[in-house]
């Protein structure tokens, strides 16, 4: 398993003027200037006495300066904190207590949002975006100022390809902690070794390499750990070149910058690909003329053809991976992009594994599964019947974080005796490997019969019905209950202004329920009246309506 600090030092060294990271729209460096600026950094470290092991948070929205303060932090052999901008100020202070962060590199207007007098041990201050100072101690200025001149001074022919050399000997050291957004509660702190990351890059790279003539549209946020890995790490290196969207991506921003970055690989959540189906193809589906081609065999070949040219054309028209997860993909949507050819597939991860546990390529991929685990990870159902009974997906691999930063009692019950992480999803493994997940084991209901109910299973065929946007399923007083989102703007396009809500909610009740066993059969259905609670990874925040 290569180092992917090895990786890293490989390319910057050998696609010294190639284009690396860049703000959309913007300004861009080549991997040359950002291997000097990261040198720089390291210098501006030592002149502040920042030691290897010392912990060092970024908190920022996505941009070119978040990519470049991890890479000089993490080459430095410091521990990089990095904690998502949408967290509460009172989360982010109380991370930066927490982890004992030393120094932050952030966004002004978050920085200035956090409370003061609870980070005792966080001396300094830096923006993200231009690398101004926003808090120093007393001396600071001084010694920063001596930067430019002691980098001047060790390369005094000028900073070249040949002066880039990274640590390579650290494999089994602390590299990251990752605060968990957590769809159940407070934060905690995921310690990753950078073996961790290693084994995920090497991976991919051997089996969806990315190439300098590759470039790739950052979405994901830098401090969730699929986007720091495989819109970050992985591309950088292979030489390919990320560009940051730097804000909230609106439907039509993201589609525009999709079609002028063209991307190589798109990393999404479902909802993306299930508004594309319900938005674009399922109208163009209902045409009577496209319904004639469709359901003659020899056409139907080029209708799909064409549908799917037009999702690979909205993209950029170079996008050779889509890959999901996060949340379940909806299986009407799922088999009929198996139909027309997408190139999909939909993986299995979490922090805690740096990120993934289970991938399967696009065209080997088995529907309504997960992929199978990694050469470097070993899954296991804690089940009788593992095939067929559900139980508690377990793991254990190199890329398994070492458990939870100053917190045994989280860290010991995340274990089992022999070794292994309950990952806290419920799913089967079938004869050949393949990972159908089922749900979280901490929003599994159980009926009064004694019933497992897995409520995301039926959320999937709620999200069907026609003007359904997302949904959520509880228990209440035994009996199911389905709160959903209705898509208003449907809503009157079809049925007119104040269409009948009642006799909609009861057609989904009993449409949904043809589909359903008869222990998981839905009692009502609410709406609710604005999208529901998320983390950053767009999981729902089950616990505020349980």
């Amino acid at each position: 398993m290569e180092h992917y600090l090895s990786r890293l030092q490989d390319r910057v060294r050998n696609n010294w003027n190639g284009l690396a990271l860049c703000n959309y729209g913007g300004e861009g460096m080549t991997y040359g200037t950002m291997a000097a600026r990261m040198e720089k950094l390291h210098i501006l470290f030592s002149l502040l006495g920042i030691a290897k092991g010392d912990k060092i948070a970024i908190c920022a929205r996505n941009q070119m300066g978040w990519g470049l303060a991890f890479l000089a932090i993490n080459t430095y052999e410091c521990v990089a904190v990095p904690i998502l901008a949408d967290f509460h100020p009172d989360s982010i202070a109380g991370i930066m207590e927490n982890s004992g962060s030393v120094m932050l590199f952030a966004d002004r207007d978050i920085y200035e949002r956090l409370p003061q007098g609870c980070m005792p041990e966080l001396k300094r201050v830096f923006s993200v975006n231009d690398l101004s100072p926003l808090y120093l101690q007393d001396g600071d200025a001084e010694l920063i100022a001596l930067a430019d001149g002691r980098f001047a001074e060790k390369y005094p022919q000028g900073f070249s390809a040949s002066d880039v050399e990274y640590p390579q000997d650290n494999a089994g050291e602390l590299a990251v902690i990752n605060y968990t957004s957590g769809s159940t509660g407070q934060p905690k702190g995921v310690m990753l070794r950078y073996e961790c990351f290693s084994a995920n890059i090497d991976f991919a790279h051997r089996r969806i390499p990315s190439t300098p003539h590759d470039t790739i549209l950052s979405i994901l946020p830098m401090a969730h750990m699929f986007g720091l890995v495989f819109e970050l790490l992985y591309p950088l290196c292979g030489g390919s070149t990320v560009y940051y969207l730097g804000k909230t991506p609106s439907p039509t921003l993201l589609m525009k910058a999709m079609g002028q970055v063209r991307p190589f690989m798109v990393i999404a959540v479902p909802m993306i690909f299930e508004k594309i189906y319900r938005n674009r193809l399922l109208p163009e589906m209902k045409k009577p003329m496209v319904r004639i081609l469709s359901s003659i065999p020899f056409l139907r070949r080029a209708v799909y053809g064409k549908m799917r040219s037009a999702i690979d054309e909205s993209f950029g028209g170079k996008v050779r991976f889509y890959i999901m997860g996060g949340a379940a993909l909806n299986p009407e949507v799922e088999s009929f992009m198996r139909r027309i050819g997408l190139h999909f597939t939909v993986g299995y991860g979490m922090t805690e594994a740096g990120p993934l546990l289970a991938y399967e390529d696009w065209n080997r991929f088995r529907l309504r599964t997960c992929g199978k685990a990694m050469d470097f990870v070993e899954l296991r159902v804690d089940s009788p019947d593992p095939a067929r009974i559900p139980g508690e997906i377990q793991a254990r691999g190199v890329n398994l974080f070492s458990g939870y930063y100053r917190n045994e009692s989280a860290t010991k019950a995340a274990f089992t005796p022999d070794g292994w992480f309950n990952t806290g999803d419920l799913g089967v493994i079938d004869r050949h490997g393949n990972v159908s997940l089922r749900g979280r084991s901490k929003s599994m209901l159980l009926a009064s019969n004694g019933q497992n109910i897995y409520p995301e299973e039926i959320e999937c065929i709620v999200n069907s019905q026609e003007y359904v946007s997302e949904s959520v399923v509880v228990m209440r007083n035994d009996r199911l209950v389905a709160l959903v989102l209705l898509n208003d703007d449907e809503i009157r396009k079809n049925r007119g202004e104040g269409g009948n809500v009642s006799e909609i909610l009861e057609s989904i009740r009993t449409l949904a329920n043809r589909k359903l066993s008869r222990f998981c059969q839905l009692s009502l259905v609410e709406a609710v009246d604005k999208p529901f609670e998320k983390t950053p990874k767009m999981s729902i925040r089950r616990y505020l309506y349980s």
